[in-house]
């Protein structure tokens, strides 16, 4: 079996729903028995995940490493079954998930607080709080939170 011994995106890029990892020359090494073997960028250089489903979706690309005049060529998904390169990649892509989930949970709240905001706002029209009404609009156009 095939070991990471290092494995640090180049450049990593989020567009749509894809994650894009790059590598080049001294990010990423194999340990096979007691010898390193580094990645070339010949042929592959990224690896590319479903946001979502954090599923590998570019398994067909082959990734070379070499150790003086030796190599070692793997289409991705034979490296994923071979090495642990899956544990490694769990560990990369872990913050990028966790930030989405924040954006996501950030965007959840300011929308309840907007619904709260109007709810406070129909309220005040309701019992003709003129007072609370100027109160909330100065709110609102301060850009203060609306609680």
């Amino acid at each position: 079996m095939l070991h990471v011994e290092m494995m640090k995106p180049f450049h990593t890029e989020i567009k749509d729903n894809k994650i894009r990892l790059v590598f080049a020359y001294q990010y990423f090494s194999l340990r096979k028995d007691d010898e390193v073997f580094s990645f070339i960028p010949v042929e592959g250089k990224e690896i590319v995940l479903n946001k979502d489903t954090l599923q590998v979706e570019n398994l067909s690309e082959v990734f070379v490493f070499q150790k003086g005049n030796r190599f070692i060529r793997l289409p991705l998904y034979q490296l994923l079954l071979v090495s642990d390169v899956h544990d490694h990649l769990k560990v990369l892509v872990q913050p990028v998930a966790e930030q989405e989930s924040n954006e996501e949970v950030n965007g959840l709240i300011q929308e309840l607080e907007l619904q709260n905001f109007e709810r406070l706002m129909d309220n005040a029209l309701t019992q003709r709080d003129v007072d609370l009404f100027y109160q909330l609009l100065a709110t609102q156009h301060d850009g203060g939170t609306y609680v």
